[in-house]
Order: C-alpha cells, then sequence, then structure tokens
C-alpha cells in the first residue's frame, strides 16, 4: 500500500503546556499554547492520498466495499496496512445493509456525497489519520484513540463529529456510520474504542493485539497490548492446565467496567481531536516551541453521534460535558440505561410502562431465558430462524420447572414466553425477530456483560462459561475446545468484533455433561440438550438475586446509569421501533421522557421512532428480513443532517415523531428493491396521528 508518508509520525507532548485540551473551552487567545493531553501516548499519524488508500475506504471505494473480503499476502503475518484495510473493510458492513437492492449505492454508501447525491465515483476521501492510546500509566486502560481529518477540513468552517464504536468493536467501529458522514461533510472524526476494543488475549500461547493490530507476545507487547488479561505467569499456567485454549477479551474481562467511562472516553476523543487539529492550523508561537490554539469550542461545531453503545457513550459525554465540547448530538439505537424515576410513565397504544426501563443485563438475561421457547410459538412469523426446535423444547421444559412459563404443551410454554417478553417491553413488532436475535446475539451481550459489570477476571469463569475455538462435528472431538486457527487470530484485529462468538472463539459450556463443549451443544444433567438452561438460569441470577456474585454485577450496572440531562444542548435520538436487542420502550422511549423531567422546558431533545425498523442493518440482507423491514441508517443520516443544519443555521429540528416507513415488499419470492417511497422522510411538523409527546411525566407514543 503506498502512502504519502511510509514512515509513521511520532507528535510528542510539547513541554510548555499552559491550555490542556480538558480545558480548551477558554476562548483561544493568541497566547494560548496548544498542549497534547496528559493521558495521550504517543501519537501516530499517517497520510493518506484518497487514491491509493484513504480514510473511509482504505483504499477499497465503494465497489470494494461491496465486494469480496480483501485478505493480507501472508495470512499469518498480515501488515499494519493490510489489517486496518481488513478492519474497515468488515467495520463498514458490520453495521449497514450492504445489498444494491437494500440500499447500498443508491440511498447511502461512499458514493453518495452529504447532499445525498450519487457522484458516480468510489467515494474516496483523502487526509490524515492520528492514533493513540489514552491511559492513566498503568497499559491496563489502553483505550485507542484516532482522529481522522479529511483534506478538505476547513478551519474557518470547522466541524468535529464523535464515532465512539458501536458494540464492543475496536478503534473502526463507527466508520460506517459517524465517520462516514463526518468525513463527507469535512468535519474531522473523534473515534474511540471505548475501553471494549477488539483486544483478545490466547492464554494458551501467551500472544495479544498490540495498537497497529499486529499479533505479538504478550509479554514482548507490554503495555502496547491492547489488552493482557490480569493474570500472573503462574496463574495463568493454571488456568491453562485446568482449562487448556482459552480465551480472554477486552470488554469481558478488563476488570475496568469500562461503559461506566465511555462519555468520559469519548470527551477526550474531542479534546484529543482538538489537540490534532490546533497541531495542524494553528500559528507557530512566537518562540517556535509550540502551536497556538486557533480552534475551540467557540469556533467549532461537534456534534456527539454514533449508534448502539456508540450512541449511548455520545449521550453519557453530553451529560458530563462542562467545557462546552459539545455542541448537539444526533445518534441512533443507543444503548442506555437509567436512573430510576417512578416519577416517569410510557404509554403506546393500550400499553403502559412505568419508570425508566430496565437495564441493559436486565433485559438481556430474560431474554437469553426466554427467546429460544418463545421461537417455537405457532403459528411461526419468525424471521431467519435457527433455533433447533427439539433442543428449543427442552429449554421451555426448563423454564417451566424452574416457574418463569406457565401451559402444560410445549406450544402453550412457548406462547408464555413470548408474552413475558412482551410485558417486559419487547414491542409485538420485535416477535418475529426474537430467534434470531438468540441465534446471533442475545448469549454473546448477556455473558459479556455479565463479566464486565462483575469486574470478573477470566479465570473466575463466571457460570461455567469460557470462550476457546471448538472442533467442528465431524471432528476427532466434536464441539469440545481446540486450538484457535493461527491465521484466523493473526488477523483478528481486522475480523472480529470484540465479543465471541467471533474469528472462530466460541462461547463453552465448561459444566457440559462429559466435559466443555460449545454452549449451543452442550449437555444438561440427564443427557438434555436445552441451551444450558442452568447457565442461562445462573445469568439470571446475577441480575436479579442476591448472591455474592449477583451483588458484584449489580454494583457494576449502577455504575453506568444515565441522568438523562444534556444540559440543554440540541439533540436527536432515532430509534427503530423493531428494535430487539434494545428495545425503545426500556431505552430510547424512557431517556426522552427522563429528559423533560429533568430539563423542563430548556429539553431541546427531539425522539424519532422508526417503524419497520430494527437494530442491525446488516440483518437485512437476511431472508425474512428485506422484505419486511427497512435501514434505520437512512434515518440516522437524515438526523445527523438536521442537527447540523440547526448548529449551523438555526433551521429548525423535528418535532418529536414515529416515521411511518413502508416495507419493500416481495415479487416471487425476492424482495423489492427499496425506493424513496419505502423511506420517507422525517417531517420537521409531523401530523397528529404520528406525534410523540411528553406531558405531565407521560411520554406518548403514537401507535
Amino acid at each position: 500500500m503506498k502512502l504519502v508518508i511510509e514512515n509513521r509520525l511520532k507528535v510528542t507532548a510539547i513541554a510548555a503546556a499552559v491550555l490542556v485540551l480538558g480545558g480548551c473551552g477558554g476562548g483561544g487567545s493568541n497566547e494560548s499554547r496548544n498542549s497534547k493531553p496528559t493521558y495521550l501516548g504517543t501519537v501516530v499519524a499517517l497520510n493518506y492520498d484518497g487514491a491509493s488508500d484513504d480514510l473511509l475506504t482504505a483504499g477499497l471505494g465503494k465497489t470494494g466495499l461491496g465486494g469480496v473480503a480483501p485478505a493480507a499476502v501472508d495470512p499469518l503475518n498480515p501488515t499494519p496496512a493490510e489489517l486496518r484495510k481488513i478492519a474497515i473493510f468488515n467495520n463498514y458492513r458490520a453495521i449497514l445493509d450492504i445489498t444494491p437492492a437494500g440500499g447500498y449505492g443508491s440511498l447511502y454508501g461512499p458514493n453518495i456525497n452529504a447532499k445525498g447525491v450519487d457522484t458516480g465515483g468510489e467515494g474516496k476521501i483523502a487526509g490524515t489519520e492520528y492514533i493513540a492510546y489514552s491511559d492513566d500509566g498503568s497499559g491496563k486502560q489502553n483505550i485507542t484513540m484516532m482522529v481522522q481529518v479529511p483534506a478538505s477540513f476547513d478551519p474557518a468552517n470547522a466541524c468535529i463529529v464523535t464515532g465512539t464504536s458501536s458494540g464492543s468493536r475496536g478503534v473502526y467501529g463507527a466508520i460506517g456510520s459517524s465517520g462516514e458522514w463526518g468525513l463527507k461533510n469535512n468535519c474531522a472524526v473523534a473515534y474511540t474504542d471505548k475501553g471494549t476494543g477488539n483486544g483478545i488475549h490466547d492464554l494458551q500461547a501467551n500472544t495479544v493485539s498490540v495498537q497497529n493490530g499486529v499479533r505479538t507476545d504478550a509479554t514482548a507487547a507490554g503495555k502496547d497490548s491492547i489488552f493482557t488479561a490480569i493474570l500472573s505467569a503462574i496463574e495463568r499456567a493454571a488456568f491453562n492446565t485446568a482449562t487448556p485454549n482459552r480465551f480472554a477479551v477486552k470488554h469481558a474481562h478488563s476488570q475496568q467496567n469500562s461503559e461506566k467511562d465511555w462519555g468520559k472516553w469519548t470527551l477526550q476523543s474531542v479534546e484529543f481531536a482538538y489537540f490534532v487539529l490546533n497541531e495542524k492550523f494553528g500559528d507557530v508561537a512566537k518562540d517556535g516551541s509550540s502551536r497556538l490554539v486557533r480552534l475551540t469550542p467557540a469556533n467549532t461545531i461537534t456534534i456527539a453521534s454514533s449508534v448502539s453503545n456508540g450512541a449511548g457513550a455520545a449521550l453519557a459525554a453530553a451529560e458530563l460535558d462542562t467545557q462546552g465540547l459539545i455542541s448537539g448530538v444526533a445518534v441512533a439505537e443507543p444503548q442506555v440505561q437509567l436512573l430510576p424515576d417512578a416519577r416517569l410513565s410510557v404509554k403506546r397504544g393500550s400499553s403502559t410502562l412505568a419508570g425508566t426501563g430496565k437495564t441493559l443485563y436486565d433485559y438481556s438475561t430474560l431474554a437469553n431465558l426466554l427467546q429460544p421457547c418463545a421461537a417455537l410459538v405457532s403459528p411461526s412469523t419468525n424471521v431467519f430462524n435457527t433455533v433447533n426446535p427439539t433442543t428449543a423444547s427442552n429449554r421451555c421444559s426448563a423454564l417451566k420447572a424452574a416457574g418463569l412459563v406457565t401451559g402444560v404443551t410445549t406450544a402453550e410454554h412457548a406462547a408464555s414466553a413470548m408474552a413475558k417478553l412482551v410485558e417486559a417491553g419487547w414491542q409485538p413488532e420485535s416477535n418475529d425477530l426474537q430467534a434470531s436475535h438468540y441465534s446471533f446475539a442475545t448469549l454473546a451481550v448477556t455473558l459479556t456483560y455479565a463479566n464486565a459489570y462483575g469486574r470478573f477476571s477470566v479465570a473466575d469463569n463466571l457460570c461455567d462459561y469460557s470462550y476457546a475455538a471448538t472442533g467442528v462435528a465431524t471432528s476427532l472431538t466434536p464441539f469440545a475446545p481446540v486450538p484457535a486457527s493461527a491465521a484466523a487470530l493473526a488477523t483478528s484485529f481486522g475480523t472480529g468484533n470484540g465479543v465471541p462468538p467471533t474469528v472462530g472463539i466460541n462461547i463453552v459450556n465448561n459444566a457440559s455433561a462429559g466435559g466443555p463443549l460449545l454452549d449451543a451443544a452442550s449437555v444438561s444433567a440427564g443427557a438434555v440438550l436445552d441451551y444450558n438452561a442452568a447457565g442461562a438460569l445462573c445469568l439470571r441470577e446475577l441480575a436479579i438475586g442476591s448472591s455474592a456474585n449477583a451483588l458484584r454485577v449489580q454494583k457494576g450496572v449502577g455504575e453506568v446509569l444515565r441522568t438523562g440531562n444534556l444540559q440543554g444542548k440540541p439533540a436527536l435520538i432515532v430509534h427503530g421501533r423493531a428494535d430487539t436487542l434494545v428495545p425503545v420502550a426500556l431505552t430510547s422511549r424512557p431517556y426522552f421522557g427522563r429528559n423533560k423531567i429533568v430539563e423542563g422546558a430548556n429539553s431541546k431533545l427531539s425522539y424519532i421512532e422508526v417503524a419497520n425498523a430494527q437494530h442491525f442493518d446488516a440483518f437485512l440482507g437476511f431472508p425474512g428480513y428485506s422484505a419486511r423491514l427497512l435501514p434505520l441508517h437512512r434515518y440516522f443520516i437524515q438526523a445527523m443532517d438536521m442537527m447540523y443544519a440547526n448548529l449551523k443555521t438555526g433551521a429548525a429540528l423535528p418535532a418529536s415523531q414515529v416515521v411511518r416507513t413502508v416495507p419493500r415488499g416481495l415479487t416471487g419470492a425476492v424482495a423489492n428493491p427499496i425506493t424513496a417511497a419505502n423511506v420517507p422522510p422525517i417531517q420537521t411538523a409531523p401530523a397528529l396521528a404520528d406525534q410523540i409527546t411528553f406531558a405531565n411525566n407521560v411520554v406518548t407514543v403514537a401507535d
């Protein structure tokens, strides 16, 4: 890969620091010297020419991102440039429907410019990329920070967009959402992996990834490791003897509960962006020792943005912002958890939920228990169902024995399980998606957060779970832990998502009868396959029980609750009504209401709920999804456009509303191509029947 700058540039700290960007709200006088924040390590900078390589697509362009995955020349020894390209390819596609019929290349994509027009080009964007760790000196945090500055950045019209990673992804996790929007609109983009980045420690081989993604020995990596499990050599050896071929993963096993600081890390990424921009565009001080501060919040628009976990981080940052770093907020499908407030209730039609929703761990453990059984509801309307009916029936029986569902027959158990999900807050529109979400997401999320909230070590094997590669069904050790693929690990920085199952690392039930097995194939007492009901019940106890481990988890959950106070900042939240991973009734709806309670007349938050949209646009290419559901990304882009117009020109933000999309439907067995008619725009002044209102501490959502 040819680069304009072949060698990595090391940006060093300026000794004569006066204005550290933690205090950059001070007006930016000509005497203010630019200074690197003290929490940042060495800054690595690379220029990209916009042809052979670029900021948005890693040189792949619109065509390459929609094509075959890039590969390393030597799969066992990928270069940093190859790993970056693989990471951008996978992270871009992970949150978007990449099919042309679904809108890629026509409604969104690198070739669609900031005005929504198809340029006919590849959408490559030249500029400079800066990467550094934020850390407290221990090397245990190592929060990856990145700033991308497009060549088109204009300091006279300065803007910054945050791109905190969604899910547990690495630092490129928001490249296809707020990253793309920011770069196309000539803004610097401030990214962070928020401490959940794609750090995988192979405990058997003792290898880790360093900042540029290359795998190396953990001891040799030292403080450059993205993540190394907190185990002594003796402890690791004992663990490997007892449970060989296992892995520790950063989000689950860092023992930091990083979510409590997602807002802090997002604000730090903005401070990093100011440092970079002032180094690039500030005048040289008279003594030549440093740059002067030119760009400050007084002359720069900053939009806190991203999707899912990154969106929750943006909201947390706005709540914490005491320096005016953030001008406004525009996010999609935020994973956000609120302080309890019994004053609030949320109403849709005949359904009313009191309070501020449920915590992520509460509703995830409930879903993890009930979804396999609910998948058997008859008549079935499941979308892309891969749940095994026999194993799911056994889960129903286990739930019945635990007193968690009612009925006599499996069909009655399944109906009871589905009803309990709706009663807990899932919208009826999610019913058809419960089965597929169990297959692809629910346990992975639940187990990760159980470990994270309780700050458990990998050596704790919480609820008898662990992470390992497992043998295939036809192998000599079917479904048992085995050594991982060396090639898969070598490129894991680019292909992994930070939450097993990923890169061939699976979830293992250590307590399976006869020995550890892949969780979905594991055997409970009495030789029963029930999707490890005992493990699911154990995870649920951590949410609602009183054991020592439960108290640890519940304490961690309490550390991540948000206030809903955006301090009067203009804000837009868009969320899909059918979201099955982060249900609207438990997150965005109560956040909107809590914000109105705490801010009152100062609130500038609007909430946009999109019908026929759900959490994973990348799922829209799956059978059943494409005909029924539309891309939420379309509305994320519009929300960003509206927020920027409001901050730049004072254009009115839309009133809270439900957007009525139109499913694509089928022609024969094939989903029809998407058109603008399927995805009508957000209205500044919605019709009465589409309004979402707040009065007397009640949020009323149009049915």
